[in-house]
């Protein structure tokens, strides 16, 4: 078991208000796999877990507690073009200082 894992996989479950039937059937397991996993009884694959962070808009790092980022913090670059990217990059950086 992953220390934290399980109570940030049940969180994240219900931030969304997904039933673990909903989830299970996203990844094609049984709600008693999800369970477990909520539970720590259960480990998901990385396979499994990847699927989670995709269904959570979170990272895997943030599910397996390597990261303290919120996931509401996280800004989703997927189809952004390399420029785009860039200004982004650029734009947060001068809302730092």
């Amino acid at each position: 078991m992953i220390k934290g894992l399980p109570e940030k996989l049940k969180e994240q479950r219900e931030k969304y208000h997904y039933s673990q039937k909903y989830v299970a059937d996203q990844l094609h397991v049984s709600p008693s796999i999800i369970s477990g996993y909520e539970t720590g009884e259960r480990t998901p694959s990385t396979e499994k877990l990847l699927a989670l962070s995709y269904l959570y808009h979170c990272s895997t790092d943030y599910l397996l507690g390597r990261k303290h980022d919120d996931p509401e913090t996280m800004i989703e670059l997927d189809g952004l073009k390399s420029h785009q990217v860039s200004a982004l990059i650029q734009f947060i950086d001068s809302m730092k200082s």
